[in-house]
């Protein structure tokens, strides 16, 4: 195993499955000691068990990120264990309510604007304090949906949060440059991930669809959504002193589908 983050502490929100799992997994390969945010369920236990093996330091906090007593303690409890954080991967997010803009409820809207914008509020601000001293490095995922793309119909509420996490990372990289925390977001395309779990499409969805139709695969790179794994590959680099000089800056990860 690497130790390019050899004694680096990371924040790891949405961390029990897809995105959030392998890149906590990636980190502890590379030296990290991994604090997984994420409801509690079997799956994050697992992952915490997995960097146990690796004879990596792992705690997993069962946190609602929308919850801004159950974030704030969360923090506090990592920096009792570990004393510092140096990595925050904002990761947590649902895709919510699909639905026209004239039937979305306000409470379908507040929710996925509660956890994917709100949440990630939440995490990077509890963890300033923490990170004003040394450094470090905030990782926010956004997607290609609010950024550059606009044919998921029904995503308003989801296309609004994408975009609001976009323009916070930009105005926090400029804020927090002061104190060396570079701030970054990713934009991932499809990747294999269980989002969907989180999403209810409404059937009024089908009077809003415009047919979008790419005859040959809407993904040209390897014909097919990408892997958690190589999401974490980025995510690991941003992490590290190998883009120490990368702050406010969206990266698309999508293999070339929002170019169609």
């Amino acid at each position: 195993m690497s130790e390019i983050l050899k004694d680096k502490v990371a924040v790891i929100t949405g961390a029990g499955s897809g995105i959030g799992r392998a890149t906590a997994l990636q980190l502890a390969r590379n030296g990290c000691s991994i604090c997984l945010f994420d409801l509690n369920d079997n799956r994050t236990e697992e992952v915490e068990n997995t960097i146990h093996d690796m004879g990596r330091e792992s705690l997993f906090l069962d946190v609602d990120v929308s919850d801004p007593q159950r974030v704030e303690r969360a923090v506090q409890t990592v920096i009792e264990r570990f004393g510092k954080i140096d990595i925050v991967f904002a990761n947590a997010g649902i895709n919510g309510t699909l639905s026209p803009i004239e039937d979305l409820t306000p409470e379908a809207w507040d929710e996925t604007l509660a956890v994917n914008l709100k949440g990630t509020f939440l995490t990077v601000k509890n963890a300033i304090p923490h990170m004003k001293k040394s450094g470090g490095s905030i990782i926010i995922t956004s997607s290609i949906n609010g950024s550059r793309k606009f044919s998921g119909f029904g995503m308003s509420a989801y296309s609004a949060s994408k975009a609001g996490q976009v323009a916070f990372a930009k105005m926090a990289a400029l804020e927090l440059a002061r104190y060396k925390i570079r701030v970054n977001v990713i934009c991932p395309g499809a990747i294999e991930t269980n989002i969907g779990e989180n999403t209810e499409r409404t059937k009024q969805v089908d009077k809003i669809s415009i047919p979008v139709v790419y005859p040959e695969g809407n993904q040209p790179l390897e014909h097919g959504p990408g892997q958690p794994e190589q999401v974490a590959d980025l995510v690991m680099f941003l992490a590290s002193p190998q883009s120490s000089h990368i702050s406010g800056t969206e990266i698309f990860i999508d293999g070339a589908e929002t170019l169609l």
